[in-house]
């Protein structure tokens, strides 16, 4: 699990009685406070301060080491908040695993909610996919979608997509860990679903 703030992603994970074991928490901020919580259940926290580090690929050959290091099946990021390196991305092609806060491919990188409302868009969401070296983009595993209101902020709408990334990003890690996700042309299917498409779930 990889995060550098307070890790809310990571928290719903960890509570949702999911059947994994996460292994390690890393984070490149030291004052994260995903960390705190990932201690205060005795999971296994690192930091690695990136600022320490001459550039990026330096410090995401270190990060990749030490997630090695833990042997995950999956790495989940959780509100990690750095650009991977294409290097690192190779490395855990396949078994590397974001949630964004947009329906993808709309919106990628930064400002999703308030790039949501300028543009009017009436549906707006979030978006677990599988990471590659294009930035936000990736097969998809699940989107959650909710309605855009006349009256939305950036804040509301901020906080009723985030309520549905804490219902999707477990659903996607179970499926994970049951053997049920396969990628396919750059597409995810869901063995056991009769579509064999990604799920789209609503939310209000």
């Amino acid at each position: 699990m990889l995060l550098s703030g307070r890790g809310s992603n990571f928290q719903a994970i960890a509570e949702a009685r999911l059947p994994i074991e996460i292994v390690a928490v890393i984070s490149n901020r030291p004052q994260a406070a995903g960390l705190d919580y990932a201690r205060a259940r005795d999971l296994p926290a690192f930091a690695f301060d990136h600022t320490e580090h001459p550039d990026r690929e330096a410090f995401d050959a270190l990060l990749a080491e030490e997630v090695e290091r833990h042997r995950p099946d999956l790495v989940l990021l959780a509100g990690y908040m750095r650009i991977l390196s294409p290097a690192f991305i190779t490395r855990f092609e396949g078994r590397l695993m974001n949630i964004h806060p947009s329906l993808l491919p709309m919106f990628p990188g930064l400002n999703t909610h308030e790039r949501a409302l300028a543009e009017g868009v009436k549906i707006h969401g979030c978006t677990v996919h599988f990471v590659t070296a294009n930035l936000d983009h990736g097969p998809i595993v699940i989107q959650a979608a909710v309605p855009v209101r006349a009256d939305d902020t950036p804040g509301a709408l901020s906080a009723r997509v985030l309520a549905q990334e804490h219902c999707i990003y477990p659903q996607a890690v179970r499926w994970f860990a049951e053997g049920r996700l396969e990628i396919n042309h750059g597409r995810v299917n869901l063995r056991g679903d009769s579509t064999s498409q990604s799920v789209l779930s609503t939310g209000m």
